[in-house]
């Protein structure tokens, strides 16, 4: 399994920035799909999940309102919208790819992206 993050930047604080992860090599709609991110200096976090269908999804607290991840089954493509974002929310972010199909924000995730960087000032 492929994945392969795009549309990383630097934004102003209260700025939106929308990711896109394309995957590849395997059935996408059998994987639940997770954002995760790593500031500098912390340990990697989970921010969303979402179960196979984009039926449920979840979020961090932090990230909760302000943050909505989507997936286009049709053309394999993971997306995270950001909005009114904050100097916390810099950091790496990085997709990730479960084969689990249920619990998605417990699952384990097998596969991950190399990451995009999102520096927010």
């Amino acid at each position: 399994v492929q994945l392969v993050e795009s549309g990383g930047g630097s934004v102003q604080a209260g700025g939106s920035l929308r990711l896109s992860c394309a995957v590849s090599g395997a059935t996408f709609s059998h994987y639940c799909m997770g954002w995760f991110r790593q500031a500098p200096g912390k340990e990697r976090e989970a921010v969303a999940s979402i179960s196979t269908d984009g039926g449920s999804t979840d979020y961090a607290g932090s990230v909760k309102g302000r943050f909505t991840i989507s997936r286009d089954n049709a053309k394999n493509t993971l997306c995270l919208q950001m909005s009114s974002l904050t100097p916390e929310d810099t950091g790496i972010y990085y997709c990730a790819a479960s084969p689990w199909t249920t619990s998605c924000y417990m699952a384990p995730y097998n596969y991950w992206g190399q990451g995009t960087q999102v520096t927010v000032s």
